[in-house]
């Protein structure tokens, strides 16, 4: 039986289970581009959930290092700043702001939570102050992301968005500072995993450290990295996000190594 055709010598007409076979096959594109989408925006904050309630159940924020947050917020501020200069998806854009808010978040409950456990009434430590600035030592280095106030926090936060800003805006127009700051934000996010590992070995311990968050950073990592070759995401993307996932892998591996070691302060409670 002959096919019409029109001009181009292409069939006028397609099979009615042709044509739904392209429209489901579409549709489905369409769900799973979505969903990976969702998972982009969502995927870095969910591991932090288990964390969230570990310190609430525990009331210990100890095993949870500070500097975390303080690497996400930095990268993630840079991140939205090389926006401006190289546009990348939307979904990545969205999940840096939701990572601020989330950090802001766990920065809280950990400052709450070792407020309650000083037992001695010792000086505030706060980012800036009104008065006798250098007689508290307020702005020493030795004191910086150990604040015992959320505000001083905030304001940090607050002074580094402000601050790079005010250089992405002047230095927008030269590619080679976009690159950097590119590089720089997923540098800094590829290693955000490194203070926690730094924390494990001092203490020879993961003990109050969430073992599904790492599992889940490194789960979310993988799928975040192999989403960045397959989108043809920027270079400094996918580079960065197998370094990550070499990070979380490290101190998966602590887990084991550490598995029957119990932290000095710990043992020394038991005595």
């Amino acid at each position: 039986m002959d096919v019409p055709h029109d001009g181009t010598g292409l069939s006028a007409e397609l099979p009615e289970e042709y044509v739904e076979d392209i429209t489901g096959s579409v549709l489905l594109l369409q769900v799973i581009g979505a969903s990976s989408a969702c998972a982009m925006i969502f995927g870095g904050v969910v591991p932090f959930i288990p964390q969230y309630y570990e310190i609430k159940r525990t009331n210990n924020s100890d095993g949870f290092s500070l500097y975390v947050c303080l690497a996400l917020l930095v990268a993630n501020i840079l991140r939205i700043l090389f926006w401006f200069g190289k546009r990348f998806e939307t979904p990545l854009l969205i999940q840096s702001m939701i990572m601020i808010v989330t950090m802001m978040v766990m920065i809280r409950l950990c400052v709450e939570v070792r407020r309650n456990h000083v037992i001695l009434k010792v000086r505030d430590r706060v980012l800036s102050a009104n008065e006798d600035i250098m007689e508290r030592k307020n702005m020493d280095l030795r004191f910086f992301w150990k604040w015992t106030d959320f505000q001083s926090y905030v304001d940090c936060t607050m002074l580094m968005a402000i601050v790079g800003s005010i250089v992405t805006y002047m230095l927008l127009d030269v590619p080679i500072f976009v690159e950097i700051l590119g590089f720089s934000a997923l540098l800094t996010e590829a290693l955000l995993g490194v203070p926690q590992l730094q924390r494990n070995y001092i203490s020879k311990s993961t003990e109050g450290m969430s073992v599904t968050m790492v599992l889940m950073w490194t789960a979310g990592d993988v799928f975040k990295t192999l989403y960045f070759l397959v989108r043809d995401a920027p270079f400094q993307f996918w580079l960065c996000g197998i370094l990550q996932v070499s990070v979380d892998m490290a101190i998966l591996s602590q887990v084991h190594l550490y598995r029957h070691n119990v932290p000095a302060h710990h043992s020394s409670r038991s005595d």
